[in-house]
């Protein structure tokens, strides 16, 4: 089949093909998002597909993830947790009861906390109700490691406050098997999510990771939750869009990984990417840059070697889900402001020279997504200027902590009505 191209740079959908007994087949799609923002819309997306590769960074250093890593290291895994959590089967009294137990935090108070969460590594907890012997065996042994792994390490004091029941499964997990992709693997199976639905780091990793930012004015500055929503060391849930949290001096530069030796001197590291992520990039129908923390959640998958130079050279639709709302990391930016920072950190432009690429901004994004009503301004000169023509404006709907968010079934069926006629044009240009 030949590709099909117009002035929007956007190409060679999914195929109209159908299977064997004429049912079509779904489309393939890989998002890059945080844990927090693109959850919304999963659900509503398993309707068009569950053919999708969801890749998630590994450096979230707050709430309770920023404990366990704080206490045993490794990756952080909040992020991957939570999306794990909302793929999951919820269909039958059973899942929808591993499902439960998986989400539950334990309570703010740290007695409280400590006292909850014995009663559930013990088995006797109300949460374990609907839970088969054999679910409640595999998901207590790896409660049970994780434990111990806690008592190991007689130095340090574990926190429980807020903890995540899941995030201590999935750390329990990973220590256990020695292998991020390992831990995955087996949430995936006990939480019951679709076989064609992956959950991917975008570095599959052992190792603890920190992120790093550096400003317009110089100032690095260490830590996501330092760059995306200072919280002093408080442990409650935090909500990004109305931070108390000051302003940045400056506007956001580059995004990138640091790491510790001796006495945590940091420095910057060059972490490979996940190879599943790039063997995905090369196939999927649609790659989706999603809305949430621009810097914190998106840009740490773009900026390792490779994936710029497998999105760029990629003939399929590219599309951006840009914010309803501001927040610390894009105060001022307007939609084309997204645009560069997206394209800057896939040409990774401000960091080694010898290790960056120089493409313009439509080889990355060729459609962008905007809530309707949403805050960031549409300069659409600039967009244009950057060589992208296609912008679709979604409705949207008011969140009381998020502010504006895009209606979920209307921002699939504008996915969806996107690849169609894609789909459509692919066919009349064969």
């Amino acid at each position: 089949m030949a590709p099909f191209r117009n002035s929007t740079n956007v190409c060679q959908c999914f195929s109209a093909s159908t299977s064997a007994d004429s049912v079509p087949i779904q489309p393939s799609l890989l998002v890059f998002s945080g844990g927090t923002a693109f959850n919304g819309v999963v659900e509503e997306l398993r309707k068009l597909t569950v053919r999708v590769a969801h890749v998630l960074p590994v450096s979230d250093d707050g709430g309770s993830t920023a404990e366990i890593v704080r206490v045993l290291g490794g990756p952080a895994v909040g992020d991957i947790r939570s999306r794990c959590l909302r793929l999951s089967d919820p269909s039958t009294s059973e899942a929808l009861a591993v499902r439960t137990l998986l989400g539950h935090r334990l309570p703010l108070e740290a007695q409280k906390a400590k006292f909850e969460w014995y009663d559930i590594v013990e088995g006797n907890h109300a949460l374990w109700t609907g839970v088969s012997k054999p679910f409640r065996e595999t998901i207590r042994a790896f409660l049970v490691y994780f434990q111990d792994q806690i008592l190991r390490r007689s130095d340090e004091v574990f926190c429980f406050s807020n903890g995540s029941i899941g995030n201590f499964f999935f750390a329990g997990a990973r220590i256990f098997f020695q292998s991020l992709d390992a831990a995955i693997f087996l949430f995936s199976r006990v939480s019951q999510i679709p076989t064609e639905s992956l959950v991917l780091p975008v570095i599959s990793t052992n190792d603890r990771l920190t992120l790093g930012c550096e400003l317009w004015d110089g100032t690095i500055i260490r830590g996501q939750n330092e760059i995306s929503h200072p919280t002093n060391g408080s442990l409650e849930p935090i909500n990004k869009t109305n931070s108390s949290a000051r302003t940045l001096p400056s506007r956001i530069k580059r995004v990138f990984y640091m790491s510790s030796e001796g006495s945590n001197l940091l420095h910057e590291v060059f972490p490979s990417a996940n190879p599943t992520v790039l063997e995905q990039l090369k196939s999927v129908d649609c790659i989706i840059y999603a809305m949430g923390s621009l810097f914190t959640s998106i840009c740490p998958s773009l900026v390792l070697r490779g994936i710029g130079e497998s999105i760029s050279s990629r003939s399929c639709p590219k599309v951006f889900l840009l914010n309803g709302t501001h927040d610390r990391e894009t105060s001022g930016f307007t939609a084309s402001c997204f645009v560069t920072a997206i394209t800057d950190a896939l040409n990774r432009t401000h960091g080694d020279p010898h290790n960056s690429l120089k493409d313009p901004p439509s080889q990355y994004i060729n459609t962008i997504f905007v809530p309707k009503d949403g805050q960031i301004p549409i300069d659409t000169d600039n967009l244009s200027a950057q060589g992208i023509l296609r912008v679709v404006t979604v409705e949207s709907v008011h969140d009381a902590t998020a502010g504006i968010i895009y209606d979920p079934k209307s921002l699939i069926q504008s996915l969806s009505d996107l690849l169609t006629g894609c789909t459509r044009k692919n066919v009349a240009a064969t």
